[in-house]
């Protein structure tokens, strides 16, 4: 084919305003499905260079290299076996008539089929030539796969012109454009014909309609003529350059907020960064709650000092540039202050009531209907602190916090809480120490939501990481209790992140509290348990009604699998391998804390000569004892007393000697080191029974017939098995 054949090809959908929170998604759908249907006909090289655009009024992509049409394709058909197609003298039969002519030709074909093997049977197959599909007919498959995957979070319908045809998508569509080169493409889409023009910005274009050259002056055109930065990217960090050099004027930073930034990109056009300000005397208000409003409400980007307290000054992104712009920063401040003054008249009312004045109203404000109210729930949460606490730091941390997790849900009654439900847990760390509590208990309620998110912060002090991870453990048994456990991508609980939460505070935060011990806390104050509940009669009458409830049996070996699933998946993000979570993981040790110490040693171990052999001798091991069904045997397995009592009388082979007089020897030293949370030192030790165990393998028979001669072998088996075992099951280290 030609080259002169292959061109640039533009394709762009002007639409009315895009979804913002969408837009990012919706841009870069577009462009990769549309080259990905162009690659997969053949119009284009799969090194086709491929750009997305995306602004408030349209998605569009530039391809490079785009062919005319794509090359002629062989097809090899298979029709059917030979037995079938063709009689005993050879002579096609009636079947494969049919199906030649369903491919579109006659019996003159038949002399050309070729015969070869189809798995068993000799088959026939029809070699044709399929022509390449045109620009036209492949752009115009590609465009509508383009639309139809588009990540639309809502469809709306609307009417086109004729008043008759409705139209599905994502907002009304007023133009398309196709161009190959300078060449425009006559495909159709959304009751659209393709052509050459489109619209650039709303105030700021030179003209009112645009004629794109060709498909390469696409976005020097919308920015000369069209006064729009056509490219997402490029939008996006004209913003933060603008943003950076206006807040560095006066000395401040803006507010970090990538989600923010992306939602202002996919809001203008030809973005124009402002310095606004608002009167100080708001400042007096919780620096989060003026910040909130200000970036959820108004979309507008707080200044911060170096220390990244708030200052009265922030940064507008404008979609117009006037030459004297002090109108729009005039409506800019306006807009917002009534907005500040709500924050504050929240404020000051929500002060006027304490947090402990709160708490009773919990008991009419609906948890789960399976697990009551949330004054019930923070009964629970009470039970469950205070447990951890007694563990965790005796009678004193138990009754800080006891307060803390009685006092963490009142701010949900809360004006500004109510407001910006995103504020729960720091609103209430503020009026704490409103009402006189203390930094540690204003700390605890602020921070017991901790970790919200993967890379938080986790609680500052001792009392919010008993609180936090009491309330976490009472979701996860709350939930799982009553069936709700996550079911593929949907979590509507987040019990996952809560559980992620668990191990990262046991971890972190090195807690001696074996995870067995946190499930059982957090189960207690549900079994039984009684729900409130109002149950409206048929008079319309509402009453309150006791009801009992009582949590699936199996919770708790449900939360503990669910927990260490989710502590496995995290170390191999962690840059951990399968094998190494594997062997650790698979102990169920209790105490997370000690997990990365037994990873590293695991890494450390898996680094000697004698690893792999080891690894390989302890998975012989372990089969050998699985498998034998011998009684004592079974006593062994089971942890019983044999484990210990080998009858050195009945050592026979020198090789049985040598590996009993090795562990005797190897055994306390790696116990030891076991015992003083060395486990480097505890897997390293046991180096030095490479030889001894191949040499038992090489010159002793186990299952001997002689059964109590067996039972005695099969005991030093299991001391051995428990040996190297205890740090982590080294058979995963196998290949």
């Amino acid at each position: 084919m030609s080259t002169m054949t292959h061109k640039n090809l533009l394709v762009e959908l002007f639409v009315e305003e895009l979804p913002p929170k969408a837009l990012k998604k919706l841009g870069e759908s577009f462009a990769t499905s549309l080259s990905d249907s162009l690659k997969s006909q053949g119009l284009s090289a799969a090194s086709a260079a491929v750009s997305s655009f995306a602004s408030p009024r349209r998605l569009a992509v530039h391809m490079t290299n785009v062919a005319a049409a794509a090359a002629d394709k062989s097809v090899s058909q298979k029709l059917m076996p030979v037995s079938v197609g063709l009689d005993a003298d050879g002579q096609p039969t009636p079947a494969l008539l049919k199906k030649l002519a369903a491919v579109g030709v006659d019996a003159g074909a038949v002399p050309s089929l070729k015969r070869q093997m189809d798995g068993k049977a000799e088959a026939l197959f029809f070699d044709s030539l399929v022509k390449g599909a045109t620009l036209a007919e492949g752009l115009q498959k590609a465009i509508e796969e383009a639309i139809a995957k588009l990540p639309i979070p809502k469809v709306m319908q609307y009417q086109l012109e004729d008043g008759w045809t409705s139209v599905n998508f994502v907002r009304p569509a007023h133009g398309l454009v196709a161009l190959h080169g300078a060449d425009v493409v006559p495909v159709s889409a959304l009751g659209l014909k393709a052509g050459r023009t489109t619209q650039g910005h709303r105030f700021e274009a030179a003209k009112a309609v645009l004629e794109l050259r060709d498909a390469d002056h696409y976005a020097a055109q919308l920015l000369d003529e069209g006064g729009v930065i056509a490219s997402f990217a490029e939008r996006r960090a004209d913003i933060v350059r603008q943003l950076d050099a206006a807040a560095a004027k006066q000395g401040l930073k803006p507010i970090a907020d990538e989600a923010l930034l992306d939602e202002v990109t996919a809001l203008v056009e030809r973005p124009n960064v402002l310095l606004c300000q608002f009167e100080s005397e708001f400042l007096d208000v919780p620096q989060e709650c003026l910040i909130l409003t200000m970036k959820a409400n108004q979309k507008y980007f707080p200044l911060l000092d170096a220390k990244g307290k708030l200052t009265n000054q922030f940064l507008i992104v404008s979609n117009i540039r006037p030459q004297d712009p002090s109108r729009v920063v005039e409506g800019n401040e306006r807009v917002v202050r009534p907005r500040l003054a709500d924050a504050k008249f929240f404020f000051d009312q929500d002060r006027k009531k304490t947090l402990e004045s709160r708490v009773a109203g919990l008991a009419k404000v609906v948890y789960h209907n399976k697990l009551g109210t949330q004054g019930e729930r923070v009964e629970r949460v009470r039970m469950i602190a205070k447990a951890i606490g007694q563990q965790l730091g005796g009678e004193e941390l138990a009754a800080q916090a006891d307060q803390a997790a009685n006092l963490a849900k009142a701010d949900l009654l809360t004006d500004m809480v109510g407001e910006f439900p995103e504020l729960q847990g720091i609103m209430g760390g503020y009026y704490a120490k409103h009402d006189g509590l203390g930094d540690d208990i204003a700390a605890a309620i602020e921070d017991h939501y901790k970790p919200r998110f993967a890379g938080d912060d986790l609680p500052r002090n001792a009392v919010g990481v008993v609180v936090a991870l009491a309330d976490k453990l009472e979701t996860l048994a709350g939930m799982f209790g009553i069936g709700q456990a996550p079911t593929g991508d949907k979590d509507p609980f987040a019990l996952r992140r809560h559980a992620l939460g668990v191990i990262r505070l046991l971890v972190e935060k090195s807690l001696p509290v074996d995870l067995s011990e946190a499930i059982r806390f957090a189960l207690e104050p549900f079994s039984p348990f009684n729900i409130l509940r109002l149950v409206r009669k048929p008079n319309g009458e509402e009453v309150r009604a006791i009801e009992p409830h009582q949590l699936a049996k199996d919770t708790a070996e449900t939360i503990s699998s669910f927990i260490y699933d989710r502590f496995a998946g995290s170390l191999r993000e962690q840059g951990y391998s399968a094998q190494e979570v594997d062997a650790v993981i698979s102990q169920l040790p209790q105490r997370l804390m000690q997990v990365p110490k037994r990873l590293a040693a695991v890494r450390a171990f898996k680094a000697l000569i004698e690893a792999e052999p080891l690894a390989a001798a302890n998975k012989r091991v372990g089969n050998i004892l699985k498998k034998s069904e011998d009684a004592t045997v079974a006593q062994l397995k089971n942890g019983g007393a044999l484990l210990t009592q080998v009858d050195t009388v009945l050592l026979q082979e020198p090789a049985e000697h040598a590996l009993y007089e090795a562990l005797k020897r190897v055994g306390p030293v790696s116990e030891a080191a076991f015992a003083s949370g060395d486990y480097t030192a505890s897997l390293q030790a046991l180096a030095a029974l490479k030889t001894p165990v191949d040499a038992f393998f090489d010159n002793v028979m186990v299952n001997a017939d002689d059964p109590v001669l067996r039972a005695n072998r099969l005991g030093l088996l299991a001391q051995l098995h428990a040996a190297m075992n205890r740090v982590a099951d080294l058979s995963k280290l196998a290949t």
